[in-house]
C-alpha cells in the first residue's frame, strides 16, 4: 500500500494563485491517500476551498511561513507531508517519482526535486544534477532547486528533527535551513527532474523586504558557522549581505560586507552589484529585474 500523504499550502492573501496551486496538487496521478491542507496565516481561512480531500486551517503558531507550515504538520497524520507555496504549481508525476524515490532511501527524511523558474512567462530548469545532497553541499551551494514546494518528508522524522524553524527572521531561507538540519541525519533524496513550476517576479511576497533578508541571513551566519569556514559560502553569504545594506540605504555596511566577500572568494560576483547599488549607480530592484530574467537571483 503506497504512504499516504498530506500537502501543506500555506497562504497570505492571493487566492487566485492558491486556488492554481492546490488544483495542481489535487490533480497528481498518486495510487496512495493524497490529502491537502490549506493554512491561511493571518487572514480570514476561505471554507468554500474544504472538500473530501481538502482542510482549511488558520495558522495556531508563530505568525509567518514557518508558524504556518507547521500548523499544517501537527494537524496531519499522513505517513508522508509535502510542501507547495500558493504561487507555485505541481507538475505532472512530481508526487509519485518523489515518494518511489524516498522509499529507496529508507533513512533519508527529505527528498526534493528540479524546478522551473517560471519569469514573465519565460520558463528556466534548475536542477541540482545529483540524486543525493549532502549537508557539506548544501553548505558550499544554496541550491536554487532544493526548493521548499519541492519537498517531501517523511513526518515523523520531520517533527523528530524540530520542522520548520520558527525564530529565522521573516521565515527567510526557513527551507535551506530545513534541509541542512535533515541533511545532518541522511542526505536529501533528489528527483533531478523539474516537477515544480515556481513563479518568479519582483511582486513575490519577499521580493524587496531586504531589511528581513539581512538579519536572516546575520541568523545563518550564526546558527551554521561552517559557512564562513568554506570560501565560496562565505563568499555568497557576505556577497548577499553587502547587496541587501546597499539595497535599504546601509552603505557603510554594504562596503564592510564587500570587503569580507572579496577577502573570502576575490571572485565573488555578487560584490560588483553590491558596490553599484551602493553608489548609486543602479538600484537594487533594477539589479533583481535583470538577474530573474535570466532566472537567477542575487
Amino acid at each position: 500500500m503506497p504512504p499516504s500523504v498530506g500537502v501543506v499550502l500555506p497562504t497570505h492573501n492571493r487566492p487566485e494563485l492558491l486556488r492554481r496551486a492546490l488544483e495542481s496538487v489535487l490533480a497528481q496521478d498518486y495510487e496512495g491517500e493524497l490529502r491537502a491542507i490549506v493554512v491561511f496565516d493571518r487572514a480570514e481561512p476561505d471554507a468554500s476551498l474544504a472538500g473530501d480531500r481538502v482542510e482549511v486551517i488558520a495558522n495556531t503558531r508563530e505568525p509567518g511561513l514557518a508558524g504556518a507550515r507547521n500548523s499544517g504538520v501537527l494537524a496531519l497524520d499522513t505517513d508522508l507531508v509535502a510542501f507547495c507555496d500558493d504561487d507555485d504549481q505541481w507538475l505532472p508525476g512530481k508526487l509519485a517519482a518523489q515518494v518511489k524515490a524516498l522509499e529507496g532511501e529508507p533513512d533519508a527524511v527529505l527528498c526534493s526535486s528540479g524546478i522551473l523558474i517560471d519569469f514573465d512567462g519565460r520558463e528556466l530548469p534548475r536542477l541540482a544534477g545529483t540524486g543525493r545532497v549532502t549537508y557539506e553541499a548544501l553548505i558550499r551551494d544554496r541550491m536554487m532547486s532544493v526548493h521548499s514546494s519541492t519537498y517531501v518528508a517523511r513526518r515523523e522524522p520531520l517533527i523528530d528533527i524540530g520542522m520548520v524553524d520558527e525564530t529565522i527572521p521573516g521565515s527567510q531561507g526557513e527551507d535551506w535551513d530545513l534541509a541542512l538540519r535533515a541533511a545532518r541525519r541522511h542526505p536529501v533524496v533528489n528527483v533531478d527532474e523539474p516537477y515544480v513550476r515556481v513563479l518568479w517576479g519582483l511582486t513575490s511576497y519577499y521580493a524587496q523586504a531586504w531589511e528581513t533578508k539581512v538579519a536572516a541571513l546575520e541568523w545563518f551566519l550564526e546558527h551554521y558557522p561552517e559557512i564562513g569556514s568554506e570560501p565560496g559560502a562565505a563568499g555568497r553569504v557576505y556577497g548577499q549581505l553587502a547587496f541587501g545594506c546597499a539595497t535599504v540605504g546601509r552603505r557603510r555596511d554594504a562596503l564592510r560586507w564587500s570587503a569580507r566577500a572579496l577577502k573570502a572568494n576575490p571572485a565573488e560576483r555578487r560584490v560588483p552589484f553590491a558596490l553599484a547599488v551602493a553608489s548609486g549607480v543602479v538600484s537594487g530592484k533594477r539589479v533583481l529585474l535583470a538577474l530573474h530574467t535570466r532566472g537567477r537571483g542575487i
